[in-house]
């Protein structure tokens, strides 16, 4: 019976035992269902939270940040233009409020960084704003030239980003908008710089234009800045500061004395004498007495002393300028005095070739009168030869230039030389040419006072010479007793403007009726080549042939010419290019046609009371051939070896003509040694008259 009991409670424990699996499983199944939505709603609810909190940060900071960029703007607009304010906000409203975050992340050029304040701008956090507010207003009250550079700064934001993160934003309009403003910025900054760039180079060298016109380039004298004593430029040191001292003494002498500094004074007395005995005549520290330090010394300690007792910066000034002013008045007396000795030594004549002319003079009027004639007479009216003008008083100098000629020429033979002197230097000339006869080219010699037919009646000059104002002009009116004084006209008062000899070049057609051209030279001129290509040159009908030297600074009509005049202003341009005398080709035919003679008869007239111009031929002669004057080339003539040091030597060496015009004549003392063997290669210094005279080179 027992077995038929247990089959049922074991068919129910089994039963039990699947529905609690079936439960377990279902548990089971519902939880891996909702963790996943549990999680995603849980983190949804957290970020919605921490995104409240953000904007209710972000909302609570405003306006601290609004008005801290309001303070810095306030500050920024009393200090810069509306253009640079129009930058900074566009830069705001692009990148967000400047702050100190901004410079943390490099947007600054390197070229706007503040040096030393890395580990400072490491410190600050902008967590408190207040705080930031706090230092961006005791920013702003700080110097225009730090505030100048934050905004140098944002201004330079935009070069940063390039760099950085936010690239995105180099096709922003705004950017390209500050771009073109800043560009417009520097192209009118640099037009600014240029535009006064140019005006300072201008009124420089308008100062230097008015300066060099105050300094006569006539008179130059022997003394070269180019002396050994001056190749270094601190070789004198010792002597300025003596000088100095002792300028600086005699100001206080004079204080000291005013207030009555008895003891003062003559210590500063005493120091200066020893001082001015110490220093003597040297130039250079080399040349001073082996006492100067000692004296330097004690110089140094008496002027301290004064210093201490007398300084009155005004007093000083004021006698600093009277010094200076005294100092200034001396300088232009010594200029005075140093013009007139310079033309009057260009206007003497050396002893030398005083002695020359004498002594040629003298064995002249020995010889008997059938030994006076020179050769080749039938010569001197050929027109198919090469004929040439020579007006000189100076036997020397017609010899070198008549010599240089000859050796230059390719045929000797074919040319003429035509001399005119005075009766003082007639025998002399004619003797010099008879013992050196110029080979086998014709030379014949004229007395300019037996030309009849030039006499007051006919010629201007001569008549204005007689007159009783011009006579006045030169022997009385304005000779002063002293150097300096009235010297500014000393060169108008020249002899040679009383001689006819000056004057001579306007009657050639008068002299030489029968010659069709003729090549007048100066007798200040050597001839280095060939010339007899000048007869070849067209004029094309012009009368004059003649270099111009309207490229120098002084050869323009308004330079010689009286414009105020109204005679000069309606008939010339002030601007017209002028031209050298001292080798001319004129065209006798020409000049006949055009009555050049009548010409110049008319403005010589016209000018008897000099309005027109001053004395000299130069005036004249470019009034009587105006636009009638050919150009030459400029090789043929080179001007300037009289006044002008610096010349080029190829120039020189490459001319046909070389002209020693101004008043360091090659045979003068003042002459220039760099230009004189041109001149002196040409002389013969073996001629036993040339050795009596102790002419040498």
């Amino acid at each position: 019976m027992r077995p038929s009991k247990r089959l049922p409670e074991a068919a129910g424990g089994g039963g039990i035992q699947r529905s609690r699996g079936v439960v377990k499983l279902a548990a089971l199944l519902l939880l891996s269902v909702l963790s996943p939505l549990l999680f995603l709603a849980a983190r949804s609810i957290r970020t919605s939270v921490v995104a409240d909190w953000e904007g209710i940060r972000r909302i609570s900071s405003k306006p601290v940040v609004d008005w801290r960029e309001q303070l810095a703007m306030q500050h920024m607009k009393s200090i810069f233009t509306k253009e640079v304010i129009d930058i900074i906000s566009a830069t705001r409203h692009e990148l967000g409020p400047w702050s100190l975050d901004s410079a943390r992340k490099n947007h600054i050029s390197p070229s706007w960084k503040v040096g030393g304040q890395d580990e400072a701008s490491q410190n600050l956090t902008i967590s408190d704003p207040i705080q930031a507010a706090s230092d961006v207003a005791q920013n702003a009250s700080r110097s225009k030239l730090e505030i100048a550079g934050a905004v140098g700064d944002l201004l330079a934001i935009d070069k940063g980003i390039k760099n950085g993160s936010d690239g995105h934003l180099l096709d922003n309009p705004a950017i390209l908008t500050r771009r073109r403003l800043r560009e417009k910025r520097r192209e009118k900054r640099a037009a600014e710089l240029v535009q006064q760039n140019d005006e300072a180079l201008v009124k420089l060298e308008n100062a230097a234009i008015q300066r060099s016109k105050g300094v006569d380039s006539a008179v130059l004298g022997k003394y070269s800045i180019w002396r050994k004593d001056n190749e270094n430029e601190n070789s004198d040191s010792t002597v300025r500061l003596i000088r100095d001292q002792m300028i600086m003494a005699r100001v206080y002498l004079v204080i000291a004395k005013s207030k009555d500094k008895t003891d003062l004074y003559q210590e500063l007395q005493n120091r200066l004498k020893e001082s001015q005995s110490a220093l003597g005549e040297a130039n250079a520290d080399s040349e001073l007495h082996q006492s100067a330090p000692k004296r330097i010394k004690e110089m140094g300690q008496v002027l301290s002393k004064a210093r201490e007792q007398l300084y009155d910066c005004k007093a000083v000034t004021q006698k600093l300028r009277a010094m200076l002013q005294s100092a200034d008045t001396q300088v232009r007396s010594l200029k005075k005095q140093s013009t007139f000795l310079s033309q009057l030594a260009a206007k003497t004549i050396p002893n030398g070739i005083h002695c020359l002319s004498m002594r040629l003079s003298i064995a002249y009027y020995l010889l008997p009168p059938e030994k006076r004639k020179f050769p080749r007479r039938e010569n001197l009216e050929d027109p198919n030869l090469y004929h040439y003008a020579l007006f000189s008083d100076n036997v020397l100098a017609a010899s070198v230039v008549v010599n240089s000629t000859i050796m230059s020429a390719k045929e000797p033979e074919k040319h003429v030389f035509h001399l005119v002197t005075d009766k003082l230097n007639f025998g002399a000339m004619n003797m010099w040419f008879l013992l050196n006869p110029p080979g086998k080219a014709t030379i014949h010699v004229e007395n300019v006072d037996e030309f009849r037919w030039l006499n007051s009646s006919y010629c201007p000059v001569l008549r204005q010479l007689e007159s009783v104002a011009m006579k006045e002009y030169y022997f009385k009116a304005g000779h002063h007793t002293t150097l300096s004084a009235g010297s500014s006209n000393l060169k108008y008062r020249n002899p040679k403007y009383l001689s006819m000899l000056n004057h001579l070049r306007f009657y050639l057609p008068e002299v030489y009726p029968k010659l069709n051209k003729i090549l007048f030279l100066d007798d200040d001129i050597v001839v280095q080549k060939d010339l007899t290509a000048l007869w070849s040159i067209d004029l094309r009908g012009n009368v004059n042939g003649a270099v111009e030297t309207c490229g120098q600074s002084f050869h323009r009509f308004d330079k010689y010419l009286n414009f105020s005049n109204p005679h000069i202003a309606k008939n010339f341009d002030p601007n017209a290019c002028g031209w050298a005398y001292g080798m001319n080709m004129f065209d006798l035919n020409e000049w006949k046609k055009k009555d050049i003679t009548g010409i110049y008869h008319k403005w010589q007239s016209l000018n008897e009371n000099r309005a027109l111009w001053k004395l000299g031929t130069l005036p004249p002669g470019l009034l009587t051939f105006y636009k009638l004057t050919h150009p030459l080339d400029k090789s043929w003539h080179v001007l300037g070896l009289g006044y002008n040091p610096s010349i080029d030597r190829s120039e020189i060496e490459n001319a046909a003509v070389v002209h020693y015009n101004g008043n360091m004549k090659p045979w003068l003392e003042i002459g220039m040694t760099k230009y004189r063997h041109y001149w002196t290669r040409y002389i013969s210094y073996d001629d036993p008259y040339v050795k009596i005279c102790n002419l040498s080179r």
